[in-house]
């Protein structure tokens, strides 16, 4: 017998242990007892026929889990692929709208994270269309099309098909994009970005727009809660900036009640941000964050919200996407 594997043994492992031994097995053949396998919760503990009984009473390690017998146990260091990732064992907690956690929760999951999504902003229509309506309605007036995030780019797109029209009507002006996120949308509907700076933040947009702004026609369709920074510094700069609400960021009413619980207790091992918004909305449901929890931000702007709002911020990505978020946890710095 080469190899064995029990699949309810853990209660029974002592009787188990001496029927093999009955049987002619060594005291020193290899076993391995998996619990919860290919999950977050994995635990996996290693001995010998002589020693494991003993081993599972020191560890208190409980049912359910797997017992294999036999050399292959001695290729765990080979063969393992789940419990040496980066995040493995981590409870992360996403705060993204829902439409948008799941880019990355599964991101977290590939690193060997559980991604524990509580939505904490929702993406909504505006009360009104009515000044998006009318600044479609005459597009080709603008020189420059500015999208500050992909959910401008999607609201617009939305609009347009409730209008029964399609992103042919937005010839005319150039088009940017404030990062990668934002182009990627754009470039999905066939259009071409001509802008996208180098740093993902407002502040990169006023500094490397690739116009002299004066007398530029801009328009930024964006939420209604956004920053001003590029609108007023473009102004500044001589633009005409109209800016247009094109979708509302609120807050998320999903009874999570138990969260703060959670959170305090220390089942969560790494808050994400990806926005502003989605802190301030996490402070207005969760009071606190103990110490131990790795608050992570995806830039800069974000994490000078939380810590404006009395959170302790541990990491703050470098590349201003959710990429760069997941490597910032990965191998932080």
């Amino acid at each position: 017998m080469d190899t064995a594997v029990f699949l309810v043994g853990v209660e029974n492992l002592p009787n188990i242990v001496r029927e093999l031994a009955e049987n002619g097995k060594d005291a020193s053949t290899p076993v391995a007892l998996v619990r919860w396998g290919t999950r977050t919760e994995q635990e996996t503990l290693v001995g010998t026929l002589g020693d494991i009984v003993e081993k599972v009473k020191t560890a208190g390690f409980k049912a359910p889990a797997v017992t294999i017998v036999g050399e292959v146990v001695n290729l765990r260091e080979k063969l393992r692929w789940f419990d040496n990732r980066p995040l493995f064992g981590k409870k992360v907690l996403v705060t993204r709208s829902r439409d948008q956690a799941s880019e990355l929760s599964e991101l977290l999951r590939q690193y060997g994270a559980e991604p524990i999504e509580f939505p904490v902003i929702k993406i909504s229509p505006p009360a009104s269309f009515e000044e998006l309506d009318a600044a479609l309605g005459r597009i080709e007036e603008y020189d420059w099309l500015l999208f500050t995030s992909a959910n401008g780019v999607r609201s617009v797109i939305d609009r347009l098909r409730e209008l029964g029209r399609d992103v042919r009507w937005l010839k005319g002006p150039k088009v940017g994009a404030i990062g990668p996120k934002t182009a990627e949308a754009i470039q999905s509907l066939g259009m071409r970005v001509d802008f996208v700076p180098g740093e993902f933040v407002a502040e990169a947009v006023v500094r490397e727009f690739p116009d002299d702004p004066r007398g530029k026609h801009i328009l930024i369709p964006r939420a209604k809660e956004a920053r001003e920074v590029i609108p007023e510094r473009l102004r500044e700069l001589g633009a005409q900036v109209e800016v247009v609400t094109s979708y509302v960021t609120g807050s998320d009413t999903s009874d999570l009640s138990d969260m703060s619980d959670r959170i305090q207790s220390g089942e969560i091992d790494i808050i994400t941000f990806a926005s502003s918004s989605t802190v301030r909305m996490f402070a207005e449901r969760i009071p606190s964050v103990p110490e131990g929890v790795t608050i992570a931000c995806i830039g800069p702007i974000t994490a000078q919200t939380a810590e404006e709002l009395g959170l302790k911020v541990d990491l703050v990505a470098k590349e201003y996407t959710i990429e760069g978020l997941v490597k910032a946890l990965v191998r932080p710095e």
